[in-house]
């Protein structure tokens, strides 16, 4: 067991509290898009994939607050993600798409994104948090 945990091949309780939670909170964003709510569905997965990215930086060392003690704007915390080499730049220019479809649903903008866009940012941050636990 100790072997498995040195090569890394046990997860944190940490991580595993995260994931279970966050999948949670995932499984309402489907279950909401899957009636025909893809407005709210958009704005809880964007809100899921914002805490993760905080949780990738705590995890990874990097600042999640700036100076002021004012957190970080997502964008800047993908931005370190990938400076950092956490993930890939095609990750992080995915990244860059789901929260701009996330700011178009929570602010309004329900004409800038379709049913299957929000679908598939669902399913996509489902597989990102997978690849990338925190």
């Amino acid at each position: 067991m100790k072997s498995d945990y040195a090569a890394g091949y046990m997860r944190t309780i940490q991580e595993m509290i995260h994931a279970d939670l966050f999948s949670d909170f995932l499984e309402m964003a489907e279950h909401l898009s899957a009636e025909g709510y893809k407005d709210p569905a958009a704005v809880l997965a964007g809100s899921v994939l914002e805490g993760h990215l905080r949780n990738l930086c705590e995890k990874n060392g990097l600042p999640v607050p700036d100076a002021g003690a004012k957190p970080l704007k997502a964008d800047r915390l993908n931005a370190n993600l990938k400076t950092a080499d956490v993930y890939s730049t095609l990750d992080q220019k995915q990244v860059t798409a789901w929260l701009d479809l996330r700011n178009n649903a929570a602010h309004g903008n329900y004409d800038r994104y379709t049913q299957e866009q929000a679908d598939l940012m669902i399913s996509g941050i489902q597989n990102f948090i997978a690849r990338n636990p925190a």
